[in-house]
């Protein structure tokens, strides 16, 4: 015991023990992107995924965003350009397959085309409602923005209940990620 207390090492050693565990330390504060995103754990979103899905673009301006608002524009951006994507991938792959079958070859066909275009009517409603709900967050108003958020995470989801065997674009996934990140940043802006 005498040598715990008299000993220089062991003491520099508590207070740099005491330090990290209340989280003084010399490192350089975090940006914008980095306070946002490791702040949605309460909508089950990890930080690797927000800052991922908002930065997957290398000229994203992810990254030089001055604040939560500017970010939660840009995640609002994203998600309508996303879901526009998504929507015309499935246009084309519809297109490309009535090109290629004129009439589908059985039932699990017609089905799997039925739901493909059920899916088409998802992200044609949800498209504008998007768009409308990026303007309003660019302008500092999440109300509404928010709850059109809420409805399009379950879009991507619908869309593969409905296609059943058919092959979703790509695309659908990324609007999925997308509209579950921008969700949650709109609704952690709302909420304060």
């Amino acid at each position: 015991m005498a040598m715990a207390t008299s000993s220089p090492t062991l003491g520099a050693l508590l207070l740099l023990a005491l330090f990290s565990a209340a989280g003084v330390h010399g490192a350089a504060p975090s940006s914008p992107l980095d306070q946002l995103c490791g702040s949605l754990g309460s909508f089950y979103v990890t930080p690797e995924l927000c800052a991922s899905t908002l930065c997957v673009d290398a000229s994203s301006s992810c990254r030089s965003a001055r604040g939560a608002p500017e970010l939660a524009a840009l995640a609002t951006r994203l998600a309508a350009a996303n879901a526009t994507a998504a929507k015309a991938s499935i246009e084309s792959a519809l297109a490309l397959d009535a090109e290629r079958v004129p009439a589908p070859a059985s039932a699990a066909d017609a089905d799997a085309r039925k739901g493909m275009r059920s899916c088409l009517q998802l992200y044609a409603g949800a498209v504008p409602a998007l768009r409308w709900a990026a303007r309003s967050v660019a302008a500092g108003r999440y109300s509404g923005a928010r709850e059109v958020l809420d409805a399009a995470q379950y879009v991507a989801s619908g869309c593969a209940g409905m296609a059943g065997e058919a092959t979703l674009p790509k695309e659908n996934d990324r609007f999925s990620s997308m509209a579950i990140v921008a969700h949650a940043i709109v609704a952690s802006m709302s909420a304060t």
